[in-house]
């Protein structure tokens, strides 16, 4: 018999996080969360001070066969004058009836909590964090914080109801498949930067909670207007900076200020889920730690996670600078290969841009919508 219960327990919990690794079973593209990382997400995470979100497990008999979370995020609805519902963290098997319920339970948990307009995803929990379906690029394994899933996915989220709100673009350079115009000019570009007192700088960890302020400021100025997004809370981006500063390498964590103000950032992250995908249901312990202790050194590719450059300071070769800095010193430490993104489909004028240094969208995730 199949039914759908919602997780209540840490036991049930465990069930939820573990179940991708038994789903996903033998797929060589699969990359498994921590389960440290995972379980603070859903419990822990600054998110929950503002909003809630409830899990649920279908069963089939003793079978667990999928999961999913609704999420209401009070948040999202007061910055965009929304009553929108949510859901992520999606994995099932092949089988519409199995989808067809968690969808229906993780819309009336919504709808018993307020919910009237849309039903959109899949986001964990918003568009700052892991968001969209895998529609296209199933050949490779997913870089650090993006997702994947089976290509059949997509239909089962189409035949429940669901259609396309908006796509996301991943973009990638293999090797030197780049144009590095922007390596070769970039002394030029920096000087005409320094015309206007504007300097490119790495972040510097000595004085991070001081950075992490400024840091939230232009990347909730920066990314305002995108389709969908929310702004970090100072608990939120507080909690992303700490988790980010672990790994990050500082040759490609670049601020641009002026006379002291921060106006625009581009951050790469060693792409870590090449030394994730060893470590066995994404448990540090026993072996895991060693594993990516002995393995890091190894990485041999990057994510360009973020480049934003607040409004009055765009064109003015920021950008230009940022990536071309990025190109620099990806290719100086023997890094292979490289991804940039997501962007916003619609995003003209990044795009443009990532096109014209080569860029290639070789990956597209779906976000999906219905009326709930």
């Amino acid at each position: 018999m199949r039914k759908i219960i919602p997780v209540s327990s840490k036991k049930d919990l465990a069930k939820f996080i573990d179940f991708p690794h038994d789903l996903y079973e033998g797929d060589p593209n699969y990359v498994p969360e921590l389960f440290i990382a995972q379980r603070d997400l859903l419990t822990t995470h600054p998110f929950h001070k503002h909003s809630s979100l409830q899990t649920f497990l279908a069963y089939d008999d003793d079978k667990i066969v999928g999961r999913i979370a609704a999420i209401l995020n009070t948040n999202h609805n007061k910055f965009n004058h929304a009553n929108d519902g949510f859901w992520g963290f999606f994995d099932c098997i092949n089988d519409q009836e199995v989808a067809n319920m968690l969808f229906t339970e993780a819309a009336k948990w919504l709808k018993d909590k307020g919910i009237k307009d849309k039903f959109i995803g899949p986001v964990n929990f918003s568009t700052n964090e892991a968001s969209g379906l895998l529609i296209q690029g199933f050949d490779s394994p997913p870089v650090l914080m993006m997702t994947y899933n089976a290509p059949y996915y997509a239909d089962l989220i189409e035949k429940a109801g669901f259609s396309k709100q908006i796509d996301l673009i991943a973009w990638h350079w293999e090797g030197d498949s780049y144009d590095d115009r922007s390596v070769r000019l970039l002394t030029a570009l920096q000087e005409r930067l320094k015309r206007n007192n504007i300097i490119i700088r790495k972040v510097n960890l000595k004085n991070f909670t001081k950075e992490a302020a400024a840091l939230r400021e232009v990347y909730n100025s920066a990314w305002d207007q995108n389709s969908g997004f929310v702004p970090l809370t100072d608990d939120e981006f507080n909690h992303l900076a700490k988790d980010l500063k672990l790994i990050l390498d500082t040759d490609f964590a670049l601020v641009a200020e002026q006379n002291g103000k921060l106006v625009g950032f581009g951050l790469a992250l060693p792409n870590f889920n090449e030394v994730l995908q060893k470590v066995k249901r994404g448990r540090l312990l026993p072996t895991g730690i060693f594993k990516i202790l002995m393995n890091k050194s190894k990485i041999k590719s990057i994510r360009i996670y973020a480049l934003g450059v607040i409004d009055g300071y765009r064109k003015m070769g920021i950008e230009a600078c940022l990536y071309g800095t990025i190109i620099r010193e990806y290719k100086r430490k023997g890094f292979t290969h490289a991804e940039a993104g997501w962007t916003l489909e619609n995003n003209t004028l990044i795009n443009e841009a990532i096109k014209a240094i080569n860029g290639d969208p070789y990956k597209k995730y779906r976000i999906y919508e219905k009326a709930i």
